[in-house]
């Protein structure tokens, strides 16, 4: 061996050792991004982008853009060594960087971005909910590798997610193990921070690999906070590999955001300085007008500005009424109404003509002017995130269901951000009206309780059976049935609905409902069926039969859950003391106990011990001789239903409550709130619930 190939041997350590030694202290800070071709560049050094993202002219790093479902990426395009070579411990690191979020439609993100420490540069990451990190098949698996910090602009309840404006610690997995809504700290205390809101924001994220501890702080300055937003114990040795990517991910779902970076910098083993926001780019501000004009140029400019704002106000006010049509409209049956047409119905959508609101937006009572039909017109609210997909969910479901039981969609309309849907007008509202307030003025008989029960069974088994497709409406509630002019139940509010072809097999899907009337299976596989429906159902007739909730939260322990009270009085005997106390006994005997009978049946836990529809209409008509029940409807170890108790700390429950509109009537004293956060009426309201 030559002296020269020996020389080599023995360097070749030392020069390794080098270059992990320089690994271990890099240092890095990008001051707007400028370059072209595949990369953004910093002096010498480039970022590394992937998807949509591209660096501006300005400067300025554009990650997304307001198209739908598309990611965009930008890495340090390095590896870095993150973990000490001789125990395998975590280095400590610091990174702080400048950003802003554009929603396409104010208020409504879509859906976020994440600094993120990857194992790679091609994530096989999904857009959406899924920040481009991660896929439906890898999400949750310790394999992943993969640290994020999320600023997350909608409220996915798939993962749990706290708001739609929340900052999010995550490890190989969507759902945070530490969140917080965006704000920051000074002297003052605490400060709310809208994510979306368009300005310029900074964030810091700081590991010490000796105390594992993860500080995670915002500000909207460029000087940093000393109380950071979330100071989160971790360890991140186990997650971290030798060499990993350092970088960000983002993307857009079914609404979009332009997200932005400014600025960046990084340091492994030390603190990363922070940026000054002054000195980076920053997005393009309206100009300011030159206040110095002759006495000639203002009054030109005068007479221009009178004929410019004639104009603009005729074009704004045509433009204004002036509908929008998609593609995937002229696909659905019912009727386009125009905006002139639903504005002069509901009077402007003024306030007198209110009939109900929540979450959802609010609903009117209308006129329509060519025929003096009487209408409620549902306008869904810009806030709503899930507005646009539930709308085209109710058109593409009820609009072609026809069926004297459930409430029949006319026709709808869109109008810019404004999403709106003509119903049947039901003149004496949702059923949960009659059946909680207290005191009540109107009291349901009998006989108008169990035609209401037999009339929404047949609704369910249209939907179930006897339509072209097989129509599971997972929500079904008392909240959900109107009653028109004859106290005739109709089942409405299609938000959640799902159509599948007759024989096939229901996909699994998030679970979304309202606590009280999830089917137990509902929380281990996800999938709705026809059989959760009827388990809905179930609760709904002991609501009716009972004047009370499924889940009453001032009852006495043994009261809470009404299913495990009426099963109790069923079993001693006693089981006419639940029906309601208003109805002061009168009512037929044997059609309660028809009545608490199927709906005991209909609450089993196991699905395949309940009732079809098909079966459940025919008890009712007294067509067919009921089973006898041989079990308690809760668990097989006579508790509560297989994870109700998850439901309990995970979900909105049925009784969240709202105040009612005091001035849809003239002044007139609020109605007392019902389930769900609804005004009195409440026809097709998906809005307040968990969304699908």
């Amino acid at each position: 061996m030559s002296e020269a190939r020996l020389l080599l041997l023995l360097l070749l350590p030392l020069s390794l050792s080098a270059v992990l030694v320089l690994a271990q202290d890099i240092e890095f800070v990008y001051t707007g991004f400028r370059g072209g071709g595949g990369g953004a560049s910093n002096g010498n050094t480039s970022v590394s982008l992937n998807g949509v993202a591209e660096a501006e002219n300005s400067g300025i790093l554009r990650l997304t853009n307001e198209t739908s479902r598309l990611l965009g990426r930008a890495f340090y395009p390095a590896g870095l060594r993150f973990r000490n070579a001789t125990d395998g411990s975590a280095f400590s690191f610091s990174t702080a960087f400048a950003f802003a979020i554009v929603p396409e439609y104010p208020k409504l993100g879509g859906h976020g971005l994440a600094f993120t420490i990857a194992p790679t540069m091609a994530l096989r990451g999904l857009p959406s909910q899924y920040l481009g990190l991660f896929n439906a098949s890898d999400i949750g698996n310790s394999t992943n590798h993969l640290f994020a910090v999320e600023f997350d602009t909608v409220q996915d309840f798939e993962f749990g997610d706290i708001n739609d404006n929340h900052v999010g610690v995550n490890i190989n997995d969507m759902r945070s193990k530490a969140a917080a809504a965006g704000a920051y700290y000074d002297g003052d205390g605490k400060h709310d921070l809208n994510l979306k809101g368009g300005s310029t924001i900074q964030a810091w994220v700081d590991y010490d690999g000796a105390a594992k501890l993860l500080n995670v702080t915002l500000s909207p300055f460029s000087s940093k906070p000393t109380q950071p937003l979330i100071s989160f114990p971790v360890d991140l040795s186990p997650i971290l590999l030798d060499s990993m990517f350092v970088g960000f991910s983002s993307s857009t779902g079914l609404l979009a955001s332009s997200h932005y970076l400014f600025g960046w910098s990084f340091k492994m083993n030390g603190v990363a300085q922070s940026l000054d926001l002054s000195a980076l780019p920053s997005l393009p501000q309206a100009k300011k007008k030159d206040p110095t004009f002759t006495i000639a140029t203002s009054v030109t400019g005068f007479v221009l500005f009178l004929i410019a704002a004639i104009g603009g106000v005729y074009l704004f006010y045509k433009i204004k009424n002036a509908d929008v049509i998609e593609p995937w409209e002229l696909q659905y049956g019912p009727h386009r109404f125009s905006y002139k047409e639903l504005k002069k119905a509901t009077k402007g959508f003024r306030d007198r003509e209110l009939l109900g609101f929540g979450g959802f937006g609010k609903v009117y009572k209308g006129v329509l002017p060519r025929n003096k039909v009487e209408v409620a017109v549902k306008r869904v609210s810009h806030e709503s995130r899930q507005g646009i997909r539930e709308f085209v969910a109710e058109i593409a479901s009820i609009g072609r269901l026809r069926h004297r039981n459930l409430v029949q969609l006319q026709g709808w309309c869109r109008r810019r951000g404004d999403l709106l849907l003509v119903y049947d007008y039901m003149p004496n509202g949702s059923l949960d009206r009659y059946l909680f307030e207290d005191p009540p003025k109107v009291v349901l008989s009998w006989s108008q309780r169990f035609r209401i029960i037999r009339g929404v069974a047949s609704a369910l088994l249209y939907l179930h059976e006897e339509w072209e497709h097989v129509v599971i409406h997972r929500d079904v509630k008392a909240s959900n049935v109107l009653l028109d002019a004859d106290m005739n139940g109709r089942l409405g509010d299609f938000g959640l609905a799902k159509l599948y072809e007759h024989g096939a097999n229901p996909s699994t899907t998030r679970v979304v409902g309202t606590l009280g009337y999830l089917a137990p299976e509902m929380t281990r596989t996800g999938k709705a069926t026809t059989s959760s429906d009827v388990f809905a159902f179930g609760a709904m007739i002991l609501e009716v039969v009972c004047g009370r909730r499924p889940i009453e939260p001032k009852a006495q322990p043994e009261e809470l859950i009404l299913v495990d009270w009426v099963w109790s009085h069923w079993e001693a005997g006693s089981v006419l003391d639940v029906v309601d106390h208003r109805l002061a006994g009168d009512y037929v005997k044997h059609e309660v106990e028809t009545a608490v009978r199927v709906g005991l049946l209909c609450s089993y836990a196991a699905a395949s011990a309940r009732p079809t529809m098909r079966d459940v209409v025919r008890f009712l008509d007294g067509d067919a001789a009921l089973p006898e029940l041989s079990s308690p409807p809760t668990d097989y170890d006579g508790k509560s239903p297989v994870g109700f108790d998850d439901f309990v700390h995970s979900y909105p429950s049925s009784f969240e409550k709202a105040s009612s509109p005091s001035t849809a009537r003239g002044g007139e004293t609020a109605a007392p709130a019902v389930p769900d956060g609804r005004g009195p009426y409440s026809p097709l309201s998906p809005f307040s619930r968990v969304s699908s």
